[in-house]
């Protein structure tokens, strides 16, 4: 089997380069799908080149950053959104590598099944209708609870303003926690039959959880999407204006440019990697939903696919 241990491919490659393994570093976002691609590359790496990989925690700006440095503190970000951030991968394109699209995915916003039978919801803009808001206030505060997605995602910034482009801004409150506990709390209200209206994106585990019902918006309109992120303008909020669907999101791997000459021989698998949505999907609902250790499970993954590995290492 070709991709066992050391395939010869990347032997070669090795050899050929007289050089010590790379030491590399994935910076690792905090959504479930991103760490286990990063675990899946993590050992593909180690495994087939004999690089020394760390994975290191870090949000968008920040991986950016340091892939454009060069100087290694992060290398490799295993799960880039666009549009979502586009801004910044225009900012670092002279020195990051922007890889083909891998899996797309598709954006929106989610209640419950059950929620929508009983409030009667199919739309966003149903929402907008104040006793409707009232059904999602379970604080007592005068405004219903949106989870807009987790502090520091770009598509948090963009949910808010498309709550104010649909007339929702004054009748919800958006939440910005952690998406473990937005998805624990889904779970909470789920089983007391309380209404919550959240951020929600495929491919992701939760719709294996949950029968959900994205909310139907208007088709997206580049004429009715002006985002600005708060990296680019600190009145982003004020200057943004989104009142229609996200368009179809392509997800990309990235790299260093600096990797091409301190880690050649990784680039044919960072420029191959294409996981479908359906492999995420999986991944993330084997880590998330039944507790399956990350590098457990890329492990096990990597051994049972042998000829999806193959093309990722262009052999």
């Amino acid at each position: 089997m070709k991709s066992l241990v050391y395939s010869a491919a990347a032997a070669a490659l090795l050899i050929g380069s007289s050089a010590q393994a790379a030491d590399i570093t994935i910076g690792v976002p905090s959504w479930p799908s991103a760490k286990a691609g990063a675990a899946v590359l993590k050992n593909l790496a180690e495994r087939e080149f004999g690089a020394n990989v760390t994975l290191t925690p870090g949000t968008n700006p920040v991986i950016f950053a340091a892939m454009a440095s060069g100087k290694g503190d992060m290398d490799v970000h295993p799960e880039v959104w666009l549009p979502n951030i586009q801004g910044i991968v225009d900012e670092y394109k002279d020195n990051v590598v922007l890889g083909d699209t891998m899996f797309e995915g598709e954006q929106g916003d989610c209640v419950t099944k059950a929620t929508a039978e009983k409030l009667g919801l199919s739309s966003i803009t149903d929402l907008a209708d104040p006793e409707i808001a009232k059904q999602f206030d379970s604080n007592g505060d005068g405004k219903g609870e949106f989870w807009v997605g987790a502090t520091g995602w770009a598509s948090a910034n963009t949910e808010k303003v498309k709550m104010r482009g649909y007339g929702l801004a004054d009748l919800y409150e958006p939440e910005t926690i952690d998406e473990a506990l937005a998805y624990a709390r889904i779970g909470e209200k789920d089983k007391k039959g309380e209404p919550y209206v959240f951020y929600c994106y495929t491919p992701h585990h939760i719709f294996a959880q949950y029968d959900l019902v994205m909310l139907d918006e208007p088709a997206h309109d580049d004429a009715k999407w002006n985002m600005i992120q708060p990296d680019e303008d600190p009145q982003w909020y004020e200057k943004s204006s989104v009142s229609t669907a996200w368009k179809p999101a392509e997800i990309h791997l990235a790299y260093s440019k600096s990797l091409e000459e301190r880690a050649p021989e990784l680039i044919t698998l960072f420029e191959n990697y294409k996981p479908t949505s359906d492999m995420v999907a999986d991944w993330t609902y084997q880590i998330a939903v039944k507790g399956r250790d990350e590098d457990e499970l890329a492990q096990e993954w990597i051994a049972d696919h042998p000829d999806v590995v193959d093309k990722w290492l262009g052999l």
